[in-house]
């Protein structure tokens, strides 16, 4: 069976160090700093950049985004992005 959505968001989430959320919500700001933090995108994490500019990072940072312009990541990461954050965070037995 495919995972859904909420399933690859609380995947993700456990897997920088987050809690898994019961209710289907985005990512809070502190979750995509620990994402940033795991794939390797630099961030000032004294005061956390908005989300556009940290979700253009992490994209960036995982090939899937030509460049780390947060105007191409105004909108929640779709599908296919958490599918690909996740095959990047995600340790598999």
């Amino acid at each position: 069976m495919a995972k859904t959505v909420d399933d690859l968001r609380n995947e993700i989430r456990v897997s920088v160090g987050r809690y898994e959320r019961q209710e289907s919500t985005a990512f809070t700001k502190e979750a995509l700093a620990a994402i940033c933090a795991t794939v390797g995108y630099e961030i000032d994490a004294d005061r956390l950049p908005p989300k556009p500019e940290m979700r253009a990072g992490i994209l960036f940072a995982l090939g899937e985004l030509e460049t780390d312009d947060p105007a191409q990541a105004e909108t929640a990461f779709r599908k296919a992005q958490l599918q690909a954050i996740a095959d990047a965070v995600v340790e598999r037995p």
